[in-house]
């Protein structure tokens, strides 16, 4: 679907008055088809995604939106990184969303003494008959369709940045030979923010290759209530395979057909660039508080965000409430506070947070009338 098809086609002087009103009548049908055809999706959209959440709800309790964060990251082929305590349930999340699809699924239990190539696979010598000797490659675990990094921050740096050709080019390079990754293709990771010792803190090139940093909080009472019930009875329903990979495929299809208005764009470059201390529009906190901002890859993920909880909501755009929705997850790890921040008892939610409030929505172009044209008709 394109946008052309929302438009009525050129005039042409060569053409006369019954041949041009045929064709935009023509036109008047295909976009009225169009729009027809969006909407069925749209709702076959939203149907698959309440399928997911119901599925979901036979052993998550609560957690809605750290499981939409996730999915609208999943839809727009973008990695999650999920950060919170131990025993939340991030680790069944990832795993209950790979069982309720046909996808293929690896975990990654990231350790001080995992390598490189126990995440991509590795060159190993095969004796022929014939007698000579050949490298096969054998792969890894990389090789799915979903990635659980668990705990990723236990293993060692040169660990970590074997992902970073996997998440960003959906490919893996062993030797002088390329190997592609299956598609789709999405890593979610998890992370302990509380214990210190033996830990590696992701450095920034690997969290910026995350869409979302998602904070998985404590469960509210009655959720945990809910928990308690059901952990100590009987063992839970398994789970049904209610999604495919080509339907995963054609639902990242159509949020990408959802078109981006020059206005949503605008705010979305405004709010990036504010998050940048030497930026001129940076407000006076950023200047202080900052040490450095988020990059153009914020932007696009603000905007990808946004189209997927607009698709999830059963809209035809993005409006700026849902760049602000996603604000906080896209931007919590792409900005560094400073110390000044930390006395202050800053971070970096709170100084998106402010952003959110002290930056303009861009000005709408005002409608000028223009003035009639006056016909002239010939004598007769």
């Amino acid at each position: 679907m394109t946008k052309a098809a929302f438009r009525n086609p050129p005039p042409d002087p060569e053409q006369t008055a019954p041949v041009r009103f045929a064709i935009r009548l023509a036109w008047l049908i295909m976009s009225v088809m169009a729009k027809e055809s969006f909407a069925t999706l749209l709702e076959q959209f939203q149907r698959s995604k309440q399928l997911i959440l119901d599925e979901l709800g036979h052993c998550i309790v609560g957690q809605r939106a750290v499981i939409e964060q996730m999915l609208a990251a999943v839809l727009t082929r973008g990695h999650c990184l999920l950060v919170g305590v131990p025993g939340l349930a991030k680790t069944l999340m990832v795993s209950s969303l790979a069982h309720i699809t046909s996808l293929v699924f690896k975990r990654i239990q990231f350790t001080p003494d995992l390598m490189p190539s126990d995440i991509t696979g590795t060159q190993v010598m095969d004796e022929l008959p014939e007698g000579r000797r050949d490298f096969r490659f054998v792969r890894g675990p990389v090789f799915a369709n979903i990635v659980l990094a668990d705990e990723i921050n236990r293993a060692p740096p040169k660990t970590q940045s074997a992902l970073l050709q996997a998440m960003q080019e959906h490919e893996v390079t062993s030797g002088s030979e390329t190997h592609l990754l299956p598609n789709p293709f999405f890593v979610i990771a998890t992370q302990n923010p509380i214990e210190q010792e033996g830990t590696y803190p992701l450095p920034e090139a690997q969290l910026d290759r995350f869409m979302f940093n998602v904070w998985v909080d404590y469960p509210q009472l009655r959720d945990e209530q809910k928990i308690l019930a059901r952990t100590t009875q009987d063992a839970p329903p398994p789970l049904r395979t209610v999604l495919n990979d080509r339907q995963i495929l054609n639902m990242q299809k159509l949020i990408a057909a959802i078109p981006v208005t020059e206005y949503a764009i605008d705010y979305a470059a405004r709010l990036t660039r504010a998050s940048r201390p030497v930026d001129p529009s940076a407000p006076d906190f950023v200047r202080k508080y900052v040490d450095w901002g988020a990059g153009p890859r914020a932007g696009q993920f603000l905007l990808w965000g946004g189209k997927a909880f607009a698709a999830m909501d059963g809209r035809y755009s993005v409006s700026l409430d849902d760049i602000r929705h996603v604000a906080v997850p896209v931007l919590r790890h792409r900005i560094a506070c400073n110390f000044a921040a930390q006395a202050q008892g800053l971070d970096a939610v709170k100084i998106v947070q402010r952003l959110i409030e002290t930056v303009p929505e861009p000005e709408l172009p005002k409608y000028e009338a223009k003035p009639p044209v006056e016909v002239v008709q010939d004598e007769v």
